[in-house]
């Protein structure tokens, strides 16, 4: 396999990440996330108050192992019991914390087994989008509109200590706040907006969190492809 040419955004310059740094409570877990769209990392490297730098790497995927989110056989349910799994969450309702023990017996992926993990991120908005799946509030369906939203975008995130040996810096570039941290901020409330104006056309049908629990929904229903 070719080597995959990655980015990643920080208000720092990193030339040599650590394995085992970072935090543990990120989308995937503890990790080195990066990108293969610099236009994203430029955005992720600014913050409202200053701006930041782009590390561009090349990674040799060679032998490592390699897991995809965004790919058959997994769904938007799989993607979504690794984000529960991880992040800080406040359980707000009997039916939310059920979803949450249900996701995690019937759909979470080895992410243990890799070294490398592929798949969407979860900005502020995608990830209220998908609490509010799991809290019951709105539908599968809804959710996959979601996460169509304000170009997601996919993330690699680096798992293991192979996956970092495999890794080499290339180069960085900085970042002016004044022009990417706008273009981050707008992404984001575009797809909010463009949520809650689909949100006032669903009506309340389709699977919800609670069908899939009553109805022991499994990663191979066809519902969910």
């Amino acid at each position: 396999m070719e080597p995959v040419t990655l980015y990643h955004g920080s208000p720092e310059i990193v030339s040599c990440p650590e394995y085992g740094k970072g935090k543990s409570y990120n989308d995937y877990g503890l990790g080195f996330y990066c990108t293969e769209d610099i236009e994203l990392a430029r955005e992720w490297a600014c913050t409202e108050a200053s701006g930041g730098y782009v590390n561009q790497y090349v990674l040799d995927m060679g032998s490592l192992r390699r897991l995809r989110l965004d790919e058959a056989p997994y769904t938007i349910l799989h993607w979504l019991a690794v984000l529960m799994h991880n992040r800080r969450i406040r359980v707000s309702t009997p039916v939310m914390a059920r979803g949450m023990e249900w996701l995690e017996a019937n759909f979470m992926p080895p992410v243990k087994e890799a070294d490398v993990v592929i798949g969407h991120r979860a900005d502020d908005s995608y990830f209220s989008f998908a609490r509010a799946f799991v809290a019951n509030e709105i539908s599968l369906a809804l959710l996959s509109y979601a996460m169509r939203l304000g170009e997601l975008g996919r993330q690699t995130v680096l798992k293991s200590p192979a996956a970092f040996q495999a890794l080499r810096f290339v180069s960085y570039s900085p970042v002016e706040r004044q022009v990417y941290y706008p273009r981050r901020k707008r992404r984001d409330e575009e797809a909010r907006a463009a949520y809650r104006a689909e949100l006032e056309r669903e009506v309340s049908t389709g699977l919800f969190m609670l069908d899939i629990i009553r109805e022991e929904v499994k990663p191979d229903d066809p519902r969910l492809r």
